[in-house]
């Protein structure tokens, strides 16, 4: 077993990680950024084949290095990916992959982190694994489906092709969800079930995107934030019920064919995905786009509210200090949870590491 004494651990390598890694290093302190991956970017290569940004290029530069794109194009998920490997390499930040931090504790004022027999001792850690975590939310029921019924995660769809012949069921109408039936549907026929969440009026390839946008980023940032009535409202939307639809609108999806419904899928009957009318489904396919559970169950601190989610403010932890959390859905605002917004939510968080580290020392002297 080996022991590492280090100042502040940052778990994840992902935009939030990496943020909150360089404003450290811009502060003079030492950090150790840990992932399990086995190369920096591999969560958004992990994706479906075509899923591009909802936010053009221009907007989506990390701290100290612009996006490698033409403002206004939409990157790739592969783009997204190379771009954050270039940012580890352009500054020379400490990161650590195919390191799995299995469990978190406190001990003696600092934090054990357990990974397998070694274990890291550090004054601070930033979890920074992810918007909405990595479990995916698929209900109990649908074991009870026919075993020849193909089924999917959102996050194991990666193309058509694996889906099998016949009639295709998708769970879900957030934007992930359309954007997965829009393209299904032009090789399979599709059903796309759950509430209408809303949509973006705005098509982000017109003209007319390019006045809105900046607007919409100031609200998503300055307006729609926790400290707002409107944006606590919207918080509990994002974080429970999924974002509107942004690239594929409802006039896309009625175009392709694809049959709407907004009922909930609520069970199984005879095998079949049965609505909450009533209507059994007779499909081939189902693709889950349930979205993701937070499960922090690795985190061994009761930090914890009934819904999941850390008792944090701007990802500080008042209940647990020198614990803290980046990139979370909503941390401090709309935009915490893109990359347009997850630099001022780093920042944030190393401004009151190094503040700590600055009282400890002070009180140690």
């Amino acid at each position: 077993m080996t022991i590492e004494h280090i100042e502040t651990a940052i778990i994840g390598a992902g935009q939030a990680g990496l943020a909150t890694a360089y404003h450290l290093q811009r502060r003079g302190r030492q950090c150790l950024i840990l992932d399990g991956n086995q190369r920096v970017g591999d969560n958004w290569r992990s994706h479906w084949d075509s899923l591009r940004l909802f936010s053009p290029a221009g907007y989506n530069g990390l701290p100290g290095l612009p996006f490698p794109a033409s403002k206004w194009s939409f990157p790739t998920k592969d783009e997204v990916a190379d771009y954050l490997a270039a940012y580890v390499d352009r500054f020379a930040l400490p990161v650590r992959m195919s390191t799995c931090v299995d469990r978190l504790e406190a001990a003696d004022g600092s934090y054990v982190l357990h990974l397998g027999d070694d274990r890291i001792i550090a004054e601070n850690v930033v979890v920074a694994t992810g918007t909405f975590g990595r479990t995916p939310n698929i209900p109990d029921f649908a074991m009870d489906l026919d075993p020849t019924i193909r089924q999917l995660h959102s996050s194991e769809y990666r193309r058509p092709e694996q889906l099998k012949p016949g009639r295709v069921l998708v769970v879900g109408a957030a934007h992930s969800g359309t954007d997965i039936a829009f393209e299904i549907s032009a090789t399979h026929p599709t059903v796309l079930a759950g509430r209408d969440p809303g949509e973006v009026p705005v098509r982000l390839d017109h003209w007319g995107f390019r006045l809105v946008f900046p607007v919409v980023v100031f609200i998503h940032t300055h307006v729609l934030t926790r400290r707002t009535p409107m944006g606590r409202k919207v918080m509990n939307e994002v974080r429970f019920h999924g974002g509107p639809m942004l690239r594929v609108k409802r006039a896309d999806l009625r175009a392709r064919g694809v049959e709407r419904v907004l009922d909930r899928v609520t069970g199984v009957r005879d095998g079949r995905p049965v609505l909450a009318s009533g209507q059994v489904l007779d499909v081939a396919n189902v693709v889950w786009c349930t979205g993701f559970r937070q499960v922090f169950d690795w985190i061994d601190l009761p930090i914890f509210g009934s819904d999941g989610w850390p008792q944090e403010m701007r990802g500080v932890v008042p209940e647990a200090p020198g614990l803290f959390f980046c990139g979370l859905a909503f941390q401090y605002a709309f935009s915490s949870m893109v990359l347009p917004g997850v630099g001022r939510d780093a920042a944030y968080v190393a401004k009151q590491i190094d503040a700590r580290v600055e009282r400890l020392y002070a009180l140690a002297a």
